[in-house]
């Protein structure tokens, strides 16, 4: 049986402690990510309208993350009775917590509300999850981390999204009941952004020494800062501080992140390969956190600088399950896939949509930042031989803009080839036997609605009636970084 190697994210000098590593840690599209220990290290971050929804990394020290869970496996709430939500939509900057024995996951859907996905009783990831929780029903309601205090209270902060409520740059406060399940007083805002920290928003809501702290980002993704607020109550009022922010480094926007220990997370906007995640060390002066370089972020600690390795990844497809690096771009159906592991092969069906940058079956992974990269794979399309003429399958580059490469409908085996270069212009190459190869295009691949752009395949038809689909088979996968 041949074996499926997972993508594993290494530093090139192989240090597992706190103590010494080079940023980003994580050098692929984890957006608005959180993170607790418990002890492991546990994060999530945005999914946005991809299934598995709200994965979930596990490390031992902080700095090599696995994906061990995901708390929406299918179907991201609202939207169940649709192929997927609208991209950009679903999963906003969520926050992890842990209170009385379960694992709390709160995020905001900007166009319903704040969710919260509640585990069984456990102290580790993987477990099980209660179904999703419509908290707190309203539009451009984002950004929601909640506080249990001493006493037993829970409060929420959350942010505003702008293109759906009308109103951003402010931070409200709600109390929830005791279980975080439901609110009991409505929204007192306790910050004003306006003028001088425009779009306030990812808070995470913390109680140290006495202090309520809120560590949240202004100014916008690309180009904006870090800012802590500290008050005697939850609801203030707050004293703020700028507390990370670009200086003279080349970290844009050090943006939205968590808290652990002496350590701060945050990601870094990079365009088209997406948010990557830098871990800043921190420490406290005079009751106000100092992170990286006396507020700077940091490319390398502890050691000189050496470049984050992307390591190779080959996936054979001889599992009953998808490796979780892979993500639908819409909900999960049973009837997009079928992994036939006694062939070591997995079979996508052609599945009905408007056209391909819609599809919700496109099979997906995130691209690797500051890297080129050769992605391959051999696959052979057996179309409908009654609607050969509406099916198409094939690899895709997927962002705002798409493109594909289809493979020939003769139900013989081909080899398809992306490279990518560090602007990320594609090249698309076709061949029979994997030695010659011929250019089928190029194409300057673009991010996508809040993410990077992914990589993939894709296995559609237009919408003809049919009463069985065509198939694509994928026998393997690579994505090797060109050194």
């Amino acid at each position: 049986m041949k074996r499926l190697l997972l993508l594993v994210f290494c530093l090139s000098t192989f240090i597992f402690r706190l103590s010494a590593f080079t940023n980003p840690i994580l050098p692929y599209d984890y957006s608005d990510p959180d993170v607790i220990r418990l002890g492991k290290y546990y994060m999530t971050y945005s999914s946005f309208a991809s299934t598995p929804g709200l994965q979930i990394l596990a490390s031992d020290d902080g700095i090599q993350w696995k994906i061990v869970d995901a708390a929406l496996p299918d179907t991201i709430p609202g939207y169940g009775k649709v192929d997927a939500c609208p991209a950009g939509g679903g999963v906003w900057a969520p926050s992890i917590r842990f209170f009385q024995g379960r694992f709390y996951i709160y995020y905001g859907d900007p166009d319903s509300g704040i969710w919260c996905v509640r585990s069984v009783k456990s102290d580790v990831i993987p477990c099980q999850w209660e179904p999703a929780v419509l908290v707190k029903a309203g539009k451009g309601l984002i950004d929601p981390c909640p506080l249990w205090d001493t006493d037993g209270r829970c409060y929420l902060v959350h942010a505003f999204a702008g293109s759906r409520a009308g109103f951003k740059s402010a931070l409200a406060v709600c109390e929830l009941a005791p279980d975080g399940l439901s609110v009991i007083k409505e929204d007192q805002l306790i910050f004003d952004g306006h003028p001088k920290n425009p779009t306030v928003e990812g808070p995470k809501f913390y109680k140290y020494k006495g202090f309520y702290y809120i560590f949240c980002p202004a100014g916008g993704v690309r180009e904006g800062w870090q800012l802590c607020l500290r008050s005697k109550s939850p609801y203030g009022p707050y004293e703020v501080q700028r507390v990370l922010e670009k200086g003279r480094t080349a970290v844009n926007g050090p943006h939205q992140g968590a808290w652990v220990e002496n350590w701060f997370y945050h990601f870094q906007d990079v365009g088209v390969a997406g948010r990557i995640v830098h871990l800043q060390p921190l420490k406290w002066s005079k009751g106000w956190p100092v992170i990286g370089d006396e507020g700077r972020p940091m490319k390398s600690v502890g050691h000189d600088d050496v470049s984050t390795k992307v390591e190779p990844v080959r996936d054979e497809f001889d599992t009953y399950t998808i490796a979780p690096e892979w993500q639908w771009s819409g909900n999960r159906k049973a009837m997009y896939y079928f992994s036939h592991c006694d062939s070591s092969l997995i079979r996508l069906f052609t599945y009905p949509a408007d056209s391909v940058q819609v599809a919700s079956n496109l099979l997906l992974r995130k691209i690797p930042a500051n890297t080129s990269f050769t992605f391959e794979a051999r696959v052979r399309f057996k179309p409908n031989p009654k609607n050969a003429s509406h099916e198409q399958a094939g690899v895709i580059v997927h962002g705002r803009q798409s493109k594909t490469l289809p493979i020939p409908k003769d139900g013989q085996w081909w080899r398809v080839r992306v490279a990518v270069d560090k602007t990320h212009k594609c090249l698309f190459y076709l061949s029979r036997d994997g030695r010659s190869w011929e250019l089928k295009g190029e194409f300057q691949a673009v991010a996508g609605e809040w993410i990077g752009a992914r990589i993939g395949f894709f296995a559609t038809r237009d919408r003809q009636p049919i009463n069985d689909s065509g198939y694509m088979d994928v026998d393997w996968m690579t994505l090797t970084p060109n050194r």
